[in-house]
């Protein structure tokens, strides 16, 4: 059993109380997960409550079974109904739509995720990470396409889409060029495992964060947690952290971006701990 973080409040003394919206979003992906009810979610706690105690705790969540298959509009209207005002879901676009050879074939799955039934998180609705598989090479043309695809607003609200690429492939300059003249973020992701690179690519940012240790309480170290609260206010500000790598010129823009920091992976039951303490450190 995984040791406690923090005293756990009362469940019923969380429903009207929620983090300060910021520009910065830090969360987890997803909120059902077994040994959070060992240190992150209050004892008695009923799993039906879970999403209602994590959004008042995390500014954000990253969705995962999107990726495995299609949600009903009632998931999406019931998500929405649980959290508070200025919570934010960011979806992971379906597989089918990615994982295929010719990215450009994937206009029927495209239409019909984005507009089956994602209206219904109305102003919860975060970006959309269209994630590829590893294996999938960087071709200029074909991802061109697929970027041609993707809707740019949903009932006249804009619509933010990122990238996640896992080739070597990616780091290449004409791929930064082809994001940013499409408006696509790009995930940077700080894994060994696959490309890290940070250059920004869209209008808004989007780390998704997977070297939590279970040795350490909050995941990551206190320094390591301080230099992310660093990049996150200078991504946060328009510049780009110049501790991280890049593989094209840097962008700088004189309006601030949203952020979203995603703890994903690693020692995921140390997840919520490590997002609820770099929130602290951008709250203080």
């Amino acid at each position: 059993m995984t040791p406690r973080i923090k005293a756990a409040k009362a469940p019923d003394d969380f429903a009207a109380k929620a983090r300060a919206p910021s520009r910065i979003r830090a969360g987890t992906g997803g909120w059902t997960y077994a040994p959070w009810r060992d240190n992150f979610y209050p004892a008695g706690l009923v799993q039906r409550r879970e999403l209602e105690y994590a959004s008042r705790h995390l500014t954000a969540i990253e969705i995962n079974g999107t990726f495995y298959g299609a949600q009903k509009p009632a998931s999406y209207a019931a998500w929405r109904a649980q959290t508070p005002d200025g919570f934010v879901f960011s979806l992971k676009a379906p597989r089918y739509a990615t994982e295929r050879k010719e990215l450009a074939s994937a206009g029927t799955t495209v239409k019909g995720f984005v507009f089956g039934g994602l209206t219904e998180l109305g102003d919860r609705l975060g970006p959309i990470n269209w994630q590829l598989p590893a294996k999938k090479r960087f071709e200029r043309d074909d991802l061109a396409a697929f970027f041609d695809l993707l809707p740019r607003e949903l009932d006249g609200a804009p619509l933010r889409h990122v990238i996640e690429v896992r080739d070597a492939s990616f780091a290449d300059p004409a791929y930064v060029e082809l994001a940013r003249s499409h408006n696509v973020a790009t995930v940077f992701t700080d894994s060994p495992e696959y490309p890290s690179f940070a250059d920004v690519t869209g209008d808004f940012v989007y780390a998704r964060l997977r070297c939590c240790e279970s040795a350490i309480a909050t995941g990551y170290s206190a320094r390591a947690l301080d230099a992310w609260s660093r990049r996150a206010q200078t991504w946060m500000r328009g510049g780009e952290p110049e501790d991280l790598p890049r593989v094209a010129a840097p962008t700088s823009r004189p309006d601030e971006r949203d952020v979203f920091v995603y703890f994903i992976n690693g020692a995921k039951e140390r997840a919520p701990a490590a997002a609820m303490a770099l929130l602290d450190r951008l709250e203080g």
